[in-house]
């Protein structure tokens, strides 16, 4: 038995059979006989195709056919146009437009709107009578002024010509003027005789192309005749479009919006947003902002978009959805490369390059008077956030880096030149490390209140930050703050003292960065969460998190973190306290910091450079902080040194030998260590423009302060 595949004629034997049918009478049509059938089962499995089907199947090929589709979509186009021509025409003459808004609004319960737009067509209504009124009144008008028309003629015609006579004494030349508007006559119309053929072919073909283009922008193209080949074609965005997709998610309070013939009320209609669409949309009864928003992949198919491309929020109210839709392929971009990578300077108090909004406008992040934090989950872009604002901070040659990451990775080795205090590392040392780091840091903020009250002001300004006096700002970050501050010895500690910080020190200059994967209320002091002004999202998995970054009542207020798609929208961000908006989604710088495509390190030296061509050390390396620190170094140096005086300079390579992971030691300059000893009372010799230091100086004043140094006896 033949398949039936192989039964079916091809399309053109299709066409031979039916031309043959049509010739034939029906006496000479013959229907094969049923016992002349193979039958299998009960059913006939083998019979020829009959006339009908024949036809139905040459039809069927036929309107299948990709050529045909295409020819039937380009004639609907313009049959589409025509509708949508005429449909604008008839709102624009009648009150049909008004109608569907006031029904809009009775629907929604909009008492406001529906008062509004029940105006609005009694005044179309009134304009419209006064406009047929005056047309009544046109012939009686027209008739009234031909007389001055008449008159005005024989002015403007008969005067030249009497002034042209009488100033060539000819009085044939009174009717000059009259002659030449003849002549003009004549000419125009021949060339409008000439042009008249062309003009009369090409305008049905121009009124045929415009009606084409409007139909496929604006009208609906039947499913049947969409093809693969269109969805190379970007979908204009209007109210149409976005209904449209609203009505595809299948919502039922939607769906039955739709079939009472009611439309979606635009509270602001869509337009052109910088790279995309905006557009804020009253949902019907009963259907929320968030659920849109949970929909946003469906959404987005609807439109023809990515997911990333599509970003609904919750408005000003649980019903009102702020809708932005990117133009096709913009956001793949990213925020484009970091402004100050190759060149140009920062100014911590005017901010820091951060990122771009969705709209395409370069946003910075603020530093001074402030605290940030910042999370999400892992891989999202937090660390490579928190890159990109501390090469902005290194970038101004006033500002002091400390960097502390309590865990073992690489994202901010090429910070360490730049910084007066690093740590990195997850063991008990290294979170010792931070606990003293940040106990010296809690006495800095004493003495900058100190210096505050002595300056009489209420916060560093940039000629205090530039004077030299200790109020340059001094910008911390703690990667991976939820290690830290739940470590089992230090955690408490820890946590105390940071919460002390970020409460006192923001106003004298100090801005603390704290980055975590885990803004819980078990992970993270709520007293740090209350006291950052600056947050930065990533996907987040719940509400708790998305309030500890963005304040408490951020996700029940629509501004939600929750909404962005892990792996799809890595890299974006919703951020609070940046600009006068209570949220902005933005889509952040990035700095690879792979040894393979180091774009930090340029930038550290660039900043190096920069400290040393003003004749200044690293701020923060300057001077050796008072307290635990200084016993600290006196102690290290009893330990690496010998009997015999050694240059300074040698000695800052072996106290970067005994402390590795040592902040203050790692930018050590023989310089700097003088300073430091001469403010611990440790004599410094130079001889031959070289210092050196004699180990029995450091010996002594160990001693001295009745220090017992170790291997050496009191």
């Amino acid at each position: 038995m033949e398949s039936s595949e192989e039964r079916e004629p091809p399309a053109v034997d299709l066409v031979k059979h039916a031309t043959e049918l049509l010739r034939c009478s029906d006496d000479e049509i013959q229907i094969a006989e049923p016992e002349d059938l193979d039958v299998l089962e009960g059913r006939v499995v083998d019979a020829p195709l009959g006339p009908v089907a024949a036809v139905r199947g040459m039809l069927a090929e036929a309107a299948g056919h990709r050529y045909t589709q295409t020819a039937v979509r380009q004639v609907l186009y313009v049959a589409g146009g025509v509708l949508v021509l005429i449909r604008r025409v008839w709102d624009s003459r009648t009150t049909a437009r008004y109608e569907r808004m006031l029904r809009a609004a009775e629907a929604g319960g909009d008492q406001q709107a529906t008062l509004e737009w029940e105006a609005r067509a009694a005044a179309f209504r009134r304009d419209r009578h006064d406009r047929r009124m005056d047309l009544l009144n046109v012939p009686l008008q027209i008739v009234s002024a031909l007389p001055k028309l008449a008159a005005g003629a024989a002015v403007l015609l008969i005067g030249p010509g009497i002034l042209v006579a009488v100033a060539n004494d000819d009085p044939r030349q009174i009717t000059a003027p009259v002659q030449g508007l003849a002549h003009l006559v004549q000419f125009l119309i021949v060339v409008a005789g000439a042009i008249w053929v062309p003009v009369l072919l090409a305008t049905p073909c121009a009124m045929a192309a415009a009606l084409w283009s409007l139909g496929r922008t604006r009208a609906h193209t039947p499913g049947w005749l969409v093809s693969a080949a269109d969805a190379d074609v970007d979908l204009t965005i209007d109210e149409t479009t976005i209904a449209r997709a609203l009505e595809a998610l299948r919502i039922p309070q939607i769906t039955a919006h739709f079939k009472q013939g009611l439309p979606l009320q635009y509270l602001t209609p869509a337009r052109r947003d910088g790279r995309g669409t905006h557009a804020i949309v009253r949902l019907p009864p009963g259907v929320t902002a968030e659920r849109i928003a949970r929909r946003r992949a469906d959404l987005a198919t609807g439109l023809h978009r990515l997911a990333k491309e599509v970003w609904p929020t919750t408005g000003s109210e649980a019903g009102i959805v702020d809708l932005w839709i990117a133009d096709k392929g913009v956001l793949t971009e990213g925020a484009g490369p970091y402004p100050p990578l190759e060149e140009g300077a920062t100014d911590l108090f005017k901010g820091v390059p951060f990122g771009r909004t969705l709209r395409g406008d370069p946003i910075t992040a603020p530093i001074m008077d402030s605290n940030t934090i910042t999370g999400g989950m892992p891989g999202q872009g937090k660390s490579s956030a928190t890159r990109a604002i501390m090469a902005g901070v290194a970038l101004d040659p006033a500002a002091e880096l400390r960097i502390w990451v309590p865990d073992t990775n690489y994202d901010f080795d090429a910070f360490q030149p730049r910084c007066s205090r690093f740590v990195r590392g997850d063991d008990a040392a290294h979170i010792a490390q931070i606990r003293d780091d940040l106990l010296e840091l809690s006495e800095d903020v004493q003495r900058r209140g100190d210096l505050l009250v002595q300056y009489e002001v209420t916060a560093v300004t940039r000629a205090l930050a530039d004077a030299g006096i200790g109020l340059h700002p001094l910008v911390c970050l703690l990667e991976e703050a939820h290690v830290a501050f739940q470590h089992p010895r230090y955690g408490e500690e820890i946590s105390g003292l940071y919460i002390d910080i970020v409460k006192l020190g923001r106003k004298r200059g100090i801005h603390m960065i704290t980055s975590t994967q885990a803004p819980t209320k078990d992970s993270m002091p709520r007293a740090i969460t209350r006291n950052c002004s600056v947050g930065i999202a990533f996907a987040v998995g719940d509400h708790y998190a998305n309030d500890a970054l963005l304040g408490q009542g951020a996700y029940a207020s629509g501004h939600r973190a929750t909404e962005l798609i892990p792996g799809i929208d890595r890299g974006t961000a919703v951020v609070k306290g940046f600009t006068g908006q209570r949220s902005q989604i933005v889509q952040v710088y990035f700095l690879s910091a792979d040894k393979s495509n180091d774009q930090v390190t340029p930038i550290i030296e660039r900043s190096l450079a920069e400290i040393e061509r003003g004749g200044r050390a690293v701020p923060g390396t300057d001077r050796f902080r008072p307290g635990r620190h200084a016993q600290d170094l006196l102690a290290d140096l009893d330990r690496v040194l010998g009997a015999e005086r050694i240059r300074l300079a040698d000695v800052t390579v072996l106290l970067r030998e005994l402390a590795p992971a040592y902040g203050p030691y790692l930018t050590l300059t023989g310089v700097q260590l003088r300073d430091w000893l001469t403010q611990l009372g440790v004599r410094v010799t130079n001889t031959g423009n070289v210092l050196r230091l004699d180990p029995a100086e450091v010996r002594h004043a160990l001693a001295k302060r009745d220090i017992p140094a170790p291997g050496h006896d009191q």
